[in-house]
Parts: structure tokens; sequence; C-alpha cells
């Protein structure tokens, strides 16, 4: 799997040349899931975000967009919904589930301000 143990180019960045808007994005999420899952290879069966690290990126990274993100209760429960092998760790698959979960009305949204803009024309 590319990433996992020094498949890195220049610059440390997965790509070589510059990438597109959607590779960039990934990246980025990945990069987001490293800073808060700490070190070892994606691969690794027990690498993961904590409840604490988990709080912690919601807080810092996704306040603009979940609310409660400051509340504990709320979290630990996202948490709970998420950690499907109920092993206390957010896993890269887990992780993704989030992403798709908030991507996904974001995505309905946009498509419906496009079609109110096409149609107030």
């Amino acid at each position: 799997m590319p990433g996992c143990k020094g498949g890195g180019t220049k610059g440390g960045d997965i790509m070589g040349g510059d990438p597109s808007e959607l590779e960039w994005a990934i990246q980025t999420l990945s990069k987001n899931y490293d800073k808060y899952a700490g070190k070892g290879c994606c691969c690794s069966k027990k690498r993961g975000i904590s409840q604490s690290g988990f709080r912690k990126m919601l807080k810092h990274e996704l306040n603009h967009m979940l609310t409660d993100t400051k509340n504990k209760q709320a979290a630990n429960k996202l948490i709970c919904d998420l950690d499907e092998n109920q092993d206390g760790l957010i896993s890269f698959h887990e992780y993704w589930n989030l992403i798709g979960g908030i991507a996904s009305p974001i995505s309905c949204l946009i498509r419906q301000q496009e079609e109110s803009v096409k149609f107030t024309k």
C-alpha cells in the first residue's frame, strides 16, 4: 500500500509533481488521521486514534462542521458509533466512515445550491 513505510517522495508527499485537488484532499485527510493516530504504519492492526485524541481532533479540526465538538458526552457517543470493533481506537477505516458521513450531507447541500442558482438565472 503506498505511503505505509517510507513510500513518500520529495517533501514527504506521496505523489510526485503537483497533485490534483482530489489527490491533495486525500493526502490532507490521511495526514490528519496520522496527526491524531500517532506513529506507526497505517497497516498496523493496533494503530488508531484514541478517545482523547479523537476528542481533540473534533475540537480542533471539525468545530465548524459538527456541532457539540466540545461536548464530551456527544464526542463519546460519536466515538462509540464509529468504533465498529469496540477496541477503543478509531481505525483509518472507521475515520473514513466519519469523513463520508460528513461529506455526504455537504454534497447534497452543494447540489441543492447549484440547482437553486440554475432556477434563478
